[in-house]
């Protein structure tokens, strides 16, 4: 058998699919087609009619329309009728009915279909409808398995990039949280902080973290570091010594050959004995836009005494302490030559064994150890306007911790995580101020306060919240709460949770007892003050 071409047509010889399987021009198929109507007549029955040049093998349809082959007249009539049994079938399941308008939604599948009946050239092929239907499909166990590696892939490549997404950005707010701690100048661009909530204070104008105080190179205890001075207008540093810059440091004593030894040399740069700018300059106004300190005023007195105590704390999110270290140290800064002679005196005997003491190797460890006395070997005095640390001591216990925080992130399930935070004083012997606790939110929306105690802020493109409290002892804030919700699904986005503070009250008791002439023993004029802040407060 040879098909020329398979149609669906109307009774009127209108195509609305057809198919060719033999070179045919278009005017040709039209005249097959237009001619097909005037053939059959109204009243015959029969499946097939002939012409001089063709056999037309027919099969009428639902709804006024027909199947047509037209094939020549050396073609076998019963393989034609088998054929075109055959198409009957494929026409409804593929195009879902007999409606007119079905036949043209599916026409491009009429087609295939009856691509996989008649082959090119016109001859039939051994299959079946099941066969017609899954070459439809192209169900390929090969392609499945291509298809399933390519998605693997695909997923292995989102799931790398989602987590070096998700380092970066956890890089990015830990440097963010460092800055926000440490005061440092940030390297990006810095958002502004939103007003403030709880308390109702007016909002500050300029951006957070906009000023900062310039660096000078003066001595550390001449300078009041707080990191965490939000909220306040700054303070006025304490009298500092003539501003010397050094390079080299000075020797006690002249000067004199040989190599120093090393630890020796460690230990001096630490304490800074032989001179030099201070450990950590100046420090950096946290501020919230509060205006830049006027510079430090020229000493008053011929010596000044600092007493600063830092703490470093690691705590569980349930309040527990996990680790907790104090370390202290005990500046002085002879301003003239007056103070160059002092000898300090403490209340070593009424000091706690729980405290470990260490004088700097060039104090007399035996006037401290008998008399409780801090001076120079040899009757030497103090190198004048250099910042030198005399006296440390450290201590470990996890009581130290004076403030416990306890936080709950809870997921709603509706996209949104629930927050709730507990602050409790533990060392109700201690008076902070500007305490700041400070929450990564994972996200830039601003977080919605369902309740809180003391005030807060919220920095957009640090990502961060500021709970602040101005004063935390025994008698005023104690304790205090925060509930809040932010968009998010991630309760480890709040962590680390960071705290910053500032005392003048020492967790160590010591105390000056004195401070005399090494020569006369007359009383020297002195200015002392006491600092406690946290080095790194730190929930995890």
């Amino acid at each position: 058998m040879v098909v020329l071409s398979a149609s669906v047509c109307t009774r009127q010889g209108k195509a609305l699919v057809s198919r060719q399987f033999v070179e045919m021009n278009r005017l040709r198929v039209e005249g097959l087609l237009a001619a097909f109507p005037k053939l059959i007549g109204h009243a015959k029955q029969h499946t097939y009619v002939e012409t001089d040049a063709v056999r037309y093998v027919y099969q009428p349809l639902e709804n006024n329309l027909y199947l047509l082959l037209v094939t020549t007249k050396a073609s076998n009539i019963v393989e034609d009728l088998g054929t075109l049994r055959l198409l009957a079938k494929v026409v409804p399941d593929v195009a879902g009915g007999m409606q007119e308008h079905a036949i043209n939604e599916h026409a491009f599948e009429l087609i295939f279909a009856f691509d996989e009946v008649l082959t090119a050239g016109g001859y039939k092929e051994d299959v079946s409808l099941s066969a017609i239907r899954t070459n439809l499909l192209m169900d390929s166990h090969e392609e499945k398995i291509a298809k399933a590696l390519q998605q693997s892939k695909e997923d292995a490549a989102r799931a790398e990039m989602a987590k070096k997404a998700k380092a970066l950005q956890e890089e990015k707010m830990a440097q963010l949280r460092q800055q926000f701690v440490s005061g440092q100048v940030p390297t990006g661009p810095v958002g502004r902080m939103e007003g403030f909530g709880g308390g109702g204070m007016p909002q500050q104008s300029g951006g957070f973290m906009d000023h900062f105080q310039q660096q000078h190179e003066q001595p550390a205890v001449q300078e009041e570091y707080n990191p965490y001075a939000a909220l306040q207008q700054p303070k006025v540093s304490a009298p500092s010594a003539p501003k010397v810059l050094a390079k080299s440091g000075m020797k006690l004593g002249g000067m004199g050959g040989g190599k120093k030894d090393s630890l020796m040399a460690a230990m001096a740069a630490e304490d800074n004995l032989f001179g030099g700018a201070s450990k950590g300059g100046a420090a950096a106004d946290f501020g919230f836009g509060a205006p830049v300190a006027p510079p430090a005023a020229a000493p008053s007195t011929p010596l000044t005494l600092v007493l600063e105590e830092k703490i470093t704390v690691n705590m569980s999110r349930e309040g527990g302490v996990e680790a907790c270290e104090v370390k202290g140290i005990l500046n002085l800064t002879a301003n003239t030559d007056v103070g160059a002679a002092a000898v300090i005196s403490v209340n070593k005997a009424r000091l706690p064994p729980s405290f470990n003491f260490a004088t700097h190797p060039k104090v007399d460890k035996k006037g401290y150890e008998q008399q409780g006395v801090l001076s120079l070997k040899g009757g030497k005095g103090f190198p004048v306007g250099r910042s030198v640390g005399i006296l440390r001591w450290s201590y470990g216990n996890d009581d130290a911790a004076p403030i416990s925080i306890n936080c709950w992130p809870e997921n709603e399930g509706s996209g949104r995580i629930l927050v709730s935070i507990e602050m409790e004083l533990t060392r109700k012997d201690l008076v902070l101020h500007d305490v700041n606790i400070l929450l990564p939110l994972g996200t830039a929306e601003s977080p919605a306060i369902e309740s809180i105690d003391g005030q807060y802020k919220h920095d957009p493109t640090a990502g961060m919240m500021c709970w602040h409290f101005d004063v935390v002892d025994a008698n005023t804030n104690s304790s205090g709460s925060l509930e809040f919700s932010v968009p998010g699904n991630n309760p480890e986005a709040f962590f680390p949770i960071q705290i910053g503070f500032r005392s003048e009250t020492l967790l160590c008791p010591i105390e000056i007892t004195g401070v005399t002439n090494s020569s006369s023993g007359a009383p020297i004029p002195n200015q002392m003050t006491k600092t406690f802040m946290p080095d790194s407060y730190q929930i995890a």
